[in-house]
């Protein structure tokens, strides 16, 4: 039987490291999206964790998850976009978003990889566009966040955060607990009031910079969690996982400016429920766009199981809106 259990996760973990593989390969990507077949049949699957194609559509989930007493954070999916013109189109579709929400009333949040808005074309691109937002961001109090990306990234991501915080307070940053450089990282950004959303990490690094799901992994995200209470910042504890949210919930965190829980739409909508019925502040991160090829890969390779809902999606669809499961009855 041991022998059988040790197969099963050793299967799961290459099929989560092939299915990481396979969405970064830009041929695969660039065939689904330009196969009108591929695209409407994978797009059934993705709509288990994409809010829709259009910003009205991830508005109006996330209104009735506000109405569910919910916090939300929305993203327009995107990341590695090597054009100007891509940029600046993403940019406008961020601004518009802000608009929206503020003009709306809407409290929240909104997400964004700052390789969308021009991190891969000019470093000083990125920085402009993330302080433009910042400054419409700071008219409405809505939340700007970085989200963090492959570790190549990472030195210029928190470099251009660095720059824009200290203008705009309002501005978040990501960290992610399997980077071996990370703890060092947060000990240089994380200060009084400063917003951070702690993750496990979604990427496929190598085992010099950054560890594997492990145990090793959850005592790492342990420790910055703690540095992050006793440097008095705003927390989002980002993770499905079950047994690391009751072991956080479990540690005195009255130093912390905030802690909130925040979950992906579409993963564990019954944990969300079961949280916010033991009255936990829980966050619902929302998606919406056209770029959503990259995001279902990695839905399913950090739980090779969902393969098996996707492959029911696809065939028979979603027989009720997956907003519905949130509701607390």
């Amino acid at each position: 039987m041991d022998q059988m259990i040790e197969h099963e996760q050793r299967l799961a973990a290459q099929a989560s490291a092939a299915l990481k593989a396979i969405a970064r390969r830009p041929d695969i990507k660039g065939y689904i999206e330009n196969s009108p077949s591929s695209y409407t049949l994978l797009q059934r699957a993705a709509a288990r964790y994409v809010t829709g194609e259009k910003r009205s559509q991830a508005l109006e989930v996330a209104n009735q998850l506000i109405d569910y007493d919910y916090a939300v954070s929305l993203e327009y999916i995107g990341e590695n976009t090597v054009s100007l013109a891509a940029c600046q189109q993403a940019q406008q579709e961020l601004t518009g978003l802000i608009l929206e929400m503020g003009e709306q009333g809407m409290s929240g949040r909104v997400s964004f990889d700052l390789s969308h808005i021009g991190l891969l074309v000019d470093r000083e691109l990125a920085l402009r566009h993330l302080l433009e937002l910042g400054e419409l961001s700071q008219k409405y109090t809505i939340e700007l966040f970085i989200s963090m990306e492959e570790s190549a990234k990472t030195e210029s991501i928190l470099e251009v955060y660095r720059q824009a915080v200290a203008i705009y307070p309002l501005i978040g940053i990501t960290l992610q607990a399997q980077l071996n450089r990370t703890p060092s990282d947060a000990l240089d950004v994380l200060a009084t009031d400063t917003r951070v959303r702690i993750v496990k990490g979604a990427f496929e690094e190598l085992d010099t910079i950054a560890l594997s799901r492990s145990a090793e992994l959850d005592q790492r995200y342990k420790e910055l969690f703690e540095l992050a209470v006793q440097r008095g910042c705003h927390i989002s504890i980002a993770t499905h996982d079950e047994t690391l949210i009751n072991r956080l919930l479990q540690y005195e965190f009255k130093e912390a400016a905030s802690v909130e829980l925040e979950l992906l739409y579409g993963i564990r909508p019954e944990l969300c429920v079961k949280l916010r019925e033991k009255g936990y502040p829980v966050r619902i991160y929302l998606t919406y766009g056209q770029k959503w090829y990259l995001y279902l890969c990695h839905r399913i390779a950090e739980y090779p199981p969902n393969l098996f809902q996707a492959l029911v999606d696809i065939v028979d669809g979603q027989r009720e809106a997956p907003v519905l499961q949130y509701h607390v009855t």
